[in-house]
């Protein structure tokens, strides 16, 4: 999926050309990411299902560089003859993890569909930081009381993160169990 970069004060995950998969798997990897309280660099393309890494880990832990990129699609799945399907659950689920300001920017650059649409530059600054010295001199530079507005912001994220991978666990688990079941009676 990605990298590590390592530095004294904490990790950093640096992804670069990540070309997303499967939902579940970026659910788990970022849920364990988010645990582990390290940060997040976008470094290269950050496409299809990587894109929850902006709905599952802390905005204060995430940082993009000039040459970052997401890309945003409607979720699919193969139909028996392997052709690609759009996934009405599949997209549902990813929209209910992206933020609202996400939400808003993908709605206003034509929605999820089947085509690939990409955020970079100042639209994408405008969501995650510049990843960099200047970025690192203005959060050094905050106040005491906006790094407890900050703190209080990340945990309420990353409450929010946890109750929409535990419902998206939870729907999951008995879809599984309803096609386990319908397979038994056969």
């Amino acid at each position: 999926m990605a990298s590590v970069l390592t530095t004294p004060a904490s990790a950093t995950m640096r992804i670069a050309e990540d070309r997303g998969g499967q939902i579940g798997h970026y659910l788990q990897a970022f849920a364990v990411l988010r645990s582990s309280g390290e940060s997040v660099m976008i470094d290269g393309n950050c496409l299809s299902a990587c894109t929850l890494v902006l709905g599952l880990i802390p905005r204060s832990r995430i940082c993009a560089t000039p040459r970052a990129r997401f890309g945003f699609h409607a979720a699919w799945m193969p139909d028996s003859d392997g052709t690609p399907v759009t996934s009405a659950p599949g997209t549902q689920a990813l929209w209910n993890i992206y933020p609202k300001d996400v939400r808003r920017w993908i709605n206003r650059n034509g929605g999820l569909s089947r085509k690939m649409i990409y955020m970079q530059g100042a639209s994408m600054h405008g969501i995650v930081s510049e990843c960099g010295a200047r970025a690192e001199t203005r959060r050094a530079e905050t106040t005491p009381a906006r790094q407890r507005v900050d703190r209080r912001a990340e945990a309420r994220s990353e409450r929010r993160a946890s109750r929409r991978i535990a419902s998206h666990a939870t729907r999951r688990a008995l879809r599984y169990s309803a096609i386990s079941a319908a397979n038994d009676r056969h």
